[in-house]
């Protein structure tokens, strides 16, 4: 690779390269702390279905958890049937962890960086309990779709949220002038 291709792409490259380094290292970490509970559900996965549940019976269904006693997820159910299994993997962290690994990519550490991080994960934790939540009224009434709207549907949604706020920080947020 010439020097002069290497110059234009090098903000491109240290963008890649500081996003796969966190991305790589926050799913490594992540992975441990999966695995140091196992064969249990982790604490998140757990917090994410009691705070689900705590939701539908706010509006209305009455809901309770349960830990599965033989696999590392957690039951949201009603009173006639284990209606949603909840695993790491409807945590949320995972998602957060991509939003994390752009923004620190993006930019330096600044004070900004330092709050919209936090503001961002809160966020993506909301709509991660809407998400599952309605993966409850899915199972219950629309069995038939569950599928297709926890595999596309909703991961899009999800994602779509992340974008937004990553727009946000590219475009309203982040100053570029100060950040180098």
């Amino acid at each position: 690779m010439s020097r002069a291709l290497l110059k234009e792409f090098k903000p491109s490259i240290l963008f890649l390269a500081k996003f796969l380094g966190a991305y790589l290292l926050l799913n490594l970490l992540y992975g441990l702390y999966i695995n140091s509970y196992s064969p249990d559900p982790d604490p998140v996965t757990y917090i994410v279905t009691e705070q689900t549940s705590w939701i539908l019976n706010l509006v209305g269904n009455e809901t309770t958890i349960l830990r599965n006693e033989t696999q590392p997820n957690v039951y949201l159910s009603n009173a006639d049937r284990d209606v949603l299994s909840v695993f790491e993997g409807c945590n949320g962290l995972n998602t957060m962890i991509v939003f994390v690994s752009f923004l620190i990519a993006y930019g330096q550490l600044k004070k900004k960086l330092l709050w919209f991080i936090p503001l961002g994960i809160i966020v993506i934790h909301l709509f991660n309990l809407v998400r599952v939540g309605a993966l409850y009224y899915i199972t219950v009434y629309f069995d038939q779709y569950l599928y297709f709207t926890h595999k596309y549907l909703f991961t899009g949604f999800l994602f779509g949220i992340i974008f937004i706020m990553w727009y946000i920080w590219v475009t309203r947020l982040y100053n570029k002038s100060s950040a180098q």
